[in-house]
């Protein structure tokens, strides 16, 4: 995926209908190039071709894990390097399923003598890439796709566990402050990381405020640090108390290269 391809993205979820001819315009290339990268998000799910131009898809639940690997990239790119400055060498962290939880292993690239504790593959990976970092991963059925395993044996793994840092995703949050999940067993394996870490950190990039998902799955007043691109609406401020630390992070493209 293309630095100009996830641009694409950004800028077409932010205007709604965007013409190729604008497309080909802002990124000074051809209209048969945008229609090569067009043609290649469509068929990630992240956009939908209309009559001269795309939009974004209707989405009923959660897109492919390889989609949401580049939507709102600087964002996550940013989160994670805030969040591997809170992190010593040595520490233990459990890290939850997600595009920015492996992101943000990614970006503690430079620690030496992590342990990990994960159910997400792709964080596994990421981790077994570090000289020195020893890495742990649940048992059971994997689901395609993100793959990550969920369900009662995941929560018994982290749960024989008490580590330093856990790293959480969240696929939405409510106005109240709910933390929302497309399924049960993803709101499982957030909350026994929470009850087994001893610093609860939430990564938020600005799309998950608002998010619909159905699943209930803690509450924003759960996390020690809240770590995300944008400010939090006032609503949400106003629920977490002073223990609560909400750390913001830059989103261009010059501060979030990894």
């Amino acid at each position: 995926m293309t630095g100009r391809q996830a641009e694409i993205v950004d800028l077409v979820r932010a205007n709604g209908f965007v013409p190729v001819e604008r497309l080909a315009s802002q990124f000074a290339v051809t209209a048969q190039t945008v229609r090569r990268d067009i043609n290649h998000l469509c068929k990630l799910g992240l956009l939908r071709r209309t009559h001269g131009g795309v939009e974004p898809p209707v989405v009923n639940g959660n897109a492919h894990y390889s989609a949401r690997r580049i939507l709102n990239l600087p964002a996550k790119r940013a989160i994670a390097n805030i969040v591997a400055g809170l992190v010593p060498d040595g520490a233990s962290l459990a890290f939850s399923i997600g595009t920015t939880a492996e992101i943000v292993m990614h970006a503690l690239g430079g620690h030496v003598g992590l342990r990990v504790f994960t159910n997400n593959l792709n964080v596994a990976y990421a981790a077994t890439d570090m000289a020195g970092c020893e890495v742990s991963v649940a048992g059971g059925r994997l689901r395609q796709g993100d793959r990550d395993v969920l369900g009662p044996a995941a929560e018994e793994f982290f749960a024989s566990y008490k580590v330093d840092f856990g790293i959480l995703g969240v696929a939405g949050i409510e106005h109240d402050g709910t933390v929302l999940d497309f399924s049960e067993d993803e709101a499982g394996v957030r909350q026994a990381i929470m009850a087994n870490c001893r610093h609860p950190i939430l990564v938020l990039d600005h799309s998950k405020i608002g998010r619909s998902a159905h699943v209930r799955g803690g509450h924003l007043r759960q996390a020690h640090t809240i770590v995300s691109d944008r400010p939090l609406p006032d609503t949400l401020l106003a629920l977490l108390d002073g223990s609560r630390t909400v750390t913001l992070c830059p989103t261009s493209e010059a501060a979030c290269q990894m």
